[in-house]
């Protein structure tokens, strides 16, 4: 598996709500309302988060004809979501070991250290992989993730100085377990997603 694409994943999974949704979908029974309960999100928040999960072809909304009351709406996990599923609990597992709070909830801390653990140590080099980000958000991101001791930056003086970033070595086998997940689910692809 090539490391854009385990960005791709991890990318998706970014965000507030995004995990929690996807970790509590199932044992809401795929309704909205009890979803909503068990979370303690706002109705529109979570309609909004559905709504880009269910795009992104991660959740199917249901039929009225397939749910159990017509009027309810209810989610169900597609082949997709439920690989998808299988990183988050992973994802899960590693904040825990981490210990710094759930990382998730901020777009782009995931593939940023996804990308440090691939030895993409310079700025412009992460940059360049993860594609959509600003540069001020990376920058951003990466202050974050230093002050959490996480990631270490150091100057190197080559030709000029150059900052570079890698992984703080004790966090490091929670990172690769998360890489490994990602690899074995794109190696067997479960999922079909078009």
């Amino acid at each position: 598996m090539h490391v854009k694409e385990a960005i791709q994943f991890t990318h998706l999974l970014s965000g507030r709500w995004v995990l929690p949704i996807l970790i509590h979908l199932q044992s809401s029974g795929g309704r909205f309302t009890p979803l909503q309960k068990k979370l303690g999100i706002s109705p529109s928040r979570l309609s909004d988060n559905l709504t880009k999960l269910v795009s992104a072809e991660v959740v199917q909304r249901l039929t009225p004809y397939e749910r159990r009351h017509p009027l309810l709406p209810e989610y169900k996990l597609t082949p997709y979501g439920n690989s998808l599923l299988e990183i988050a609990m992973v994802i899960q597992a590693a904040e825990e070991a981490i210990n710094h709070g759930p990382l998730h909830r901020k777009t782009w801390n995931w593939p940023i250290l996804l990308a440090l653990l691939h030895q993409y140590a310079r700025f412009q080099s992460i940059l360049e992989l993860l594609g959509n980000p600003s540069p001020r958000i990376l920058s951003t991101r990466l202050n974050e993730l230093c002050e959490m001791w996480l990631v270490k930056k150091e100057i190197k003086e080559e030709p000029k100085l150059v900052y570079t970033y890698k992984i703080n070595e004790s966090y490091r086998s929670s990172l690769s377990a998360v890489w490994k997940k990602v690899s074995e689910i794109e190696e067997h692809k479960p999922y079909t997603k078009d």
